[in-house]
């Protein structure tokens, strides 16, 4: 029996539906009725229906007790009640035992009609809508690949790939992930010329028309505007957050508030000590180092230390704007669960300072393990599981947690972002630099750091683009699209190691293309 074509309908008046009954098997549906809850059940035991039409008033069973069965025996199985009785009490009973709709008496051919659409055509009918819609968007972005492409443009097309990715989760067997993952690499491509041709001429202080808002803007545009209206203010970073990650977490919060959501551009490198202490001190990495070399990034040092300033940094730049908070500035890091909890739990008290900083790391830290643990690639085998580890990561997070609880407190701004994002690395290109070089795999910074032009944007002179400069000879090369370097000892076994790792630094869409969002409580 082919489940999407075949109904049951359970009525003790059955004779009377008769006219529905016809109008459906023409309609190429199967439909086996039957006059009491207890042949239905047996009916139902041996067949696999895709749809069952249920009457709530039955002589001997009841229709709630026959749904009860029906549920225990195939708790997918879509049951739709039929019912004179336009009781409350009937319908919550029956939604707490799980009904899939509810219809009331008197039902006309366009309500049955409908019901069938929804419960047995529905997929098929998104299927064929999407199919339709993504290979129009397919040749459109191919077509526009062509022209002269501005940040809008580029803004757009990368929405547009992420729609269409985060929907082939749902429907793997259209079979279209590998046509979606060569337009990403195609667009990714055209992407980087596209940065390396304009990067430069976006390091402006105050945002240009035309040009993306930066790193150092975002506190300028969305969050001290909101600190000096003298309301709390709570300001979530998520380390290397990209936008599709943020799209499987504001399906959890839009029930719980009103989202508002603009784009930025990282700034390169797309790493860390660059990008998240250009958002805490509103300063470009050069401009650090010359106005407060004693909080600067180090290459020489570890990641985490080199972010071990960004409370100092933050208090810096609301000094240089001439913020007086009303309460001391609060900065919290959270790098653990057992912490993530506990300021969970006080979240309360902690959204009435005027100004908190929260950094969460579990992304970063996600997508640096997926390469150190075989079993976390296993479970995150592709960009689709990634998202999927995202939601489960999410649910059950201690941020999910605050911000549910903020959900409540009508007075508490809200602003999230994240530093950068990831890009799913699957091919690595040779590096040549001195033992010196920085270790990161999307960027490299040194004494004459060199790569293929094809895989590499050339930094000859980092002042230039508004970073560090420590010797003349010093330079940096930043991987594009999916590469990642490789130096030329052991090639093979690193080429292996980080094969198909989440990596940031480097040019790419995913780690460019950011999120900042505005929650405000319903």
């Amino acid at each position: 029996m082919d489940r999407s074509k075949s109904i049951l309908w359970v009525d003790d008046e059955i004779d009377l539906l008769r006219p529905h009954i016809i109008l459906l098997q023409q309609r190429g549906y199967m439909v086996e009725t039957a006059t009491n809850g207890e042949d239905a059940l047996t009916l139902a035991q041996s067949n696999h229906y895709g749809l069952v039409f249920l009457d709530e008033s039955m002589v001997g069973m009841s229709g709630l007790d026959t749904l009860l069965g029906l549920k225990l025996q195939d708790a997918s199985r879509p049951v739709v009640m039929v019912t004179k009785n336009e009781q409350e009490s009937i319908m919550d009973e029956a939604i707490g035992r799980k009904i899939d709709d509810y219809l009331t008496k008197p039902v006309n051919p366009a309500q049955i009609l409908a019901a069938c659409k929804k419960f047995l055509e529905a997929k098929k009918i998104v299927e064929q809508k999407f199919t339709q819609t993504y290979f129009q968007g397919f040749n459109e972005i191919s077509q526009r690949l062509n022209d002269n492409l501005t940040w809008n443009d580029w803004l757009d097309i990368y929405q547009k790939l992420v729609g269409w990715s985060m929907e082939l989760d749902t429907h793997p067997e259209l079979g279209f992930a590998q046509t979606l993952n060569d337009q990403w690499r195609e667009c990714n491509r055209i992407f980087s010329r596209f940065v390396e041709k304009n990067y430069a001429d976006w390091l402006t202080d105050k945002p240009k028309e035309g040009n993306p808002l930066l790193s150092p803007h975002i506190l300028d545009e969305f969050v001290l505007p909101r600190v000096k209206k003298a309301k709390h203010t709570i300001f979530f970073v998520v380390d290397c957050m990209r936008l599709d990650q943020w799209l499987v977490m504001e399906e959890f919060l839009r029930p719980l508030f009103n989202v508002t959501k603009s784009y930025y551009s990282g700034i390169l490198p797309t790493a860390t000590p660059y990008a998240r202490n250009s958002i805490f001190s509103g300063l470009y990495p050069a401009d650090i180092a010359k106005h407060y070399p004693q909080w600067a990034p180090d290459e020489s040092r570890d990641e985490h230390s080199q972010n071990a300033h960004e409370k100092d940094l933050l208090g810096a730049y609301l000094k240089r704007k001439f913020v007086e908070l009303n309460n001391d500035l609060q900065y919290i890091k959270i790098i653990d669960t057992d912490f993530g909890k506990k300021i969970e739990n006080d979240i309360t008290r902690i959204a009435k300072n005027h100004f908190t900083a929260v950094v969460v790391n579990a992304m970063d830290m996600i997508a640096h393990s997926r390469s150190d643990y075989a079993i976390l690639k296993e479970i995150a085998p592709d960009e689709s599981a990634y998202r999927s580890l995202t939601r489960s990561w999410f649910q059950h997070s201690s941020l999910y947690g605050m911000l549910r609880t903020l959900a409540g407190m009508k007075d508490v701004n809200i602003v999230i972002t994240t530093d950068h994002g990831s890009v799913r690395c699957l091919h690595g290109v040779k590096a040549l630099g001195d033992r010196d070089t920085s270790t990161c795999l999307r960027y490299k910074m040194g004494r004459n750091v060199k790569a293929d032009d094809k895989n590499a944007m050339q930094i000859k002179n980092p002042a230039q683009y508004r970073l560090p400069q420590t010797s003349m000879t010093t330079n940096m090369i930043i991987a594009k699209e999916d590469y990642y370097f490789v130096y030329p000892t052991d090639f093979n076994h690193y080429l292996s190691k980080y094969r198909d790792s989440f990596q940031h630094g480097g040019i790419s869409l995913e780690e460019m293309i950011l999120p900042v969002v505005i929650l405000e409580q319903r």
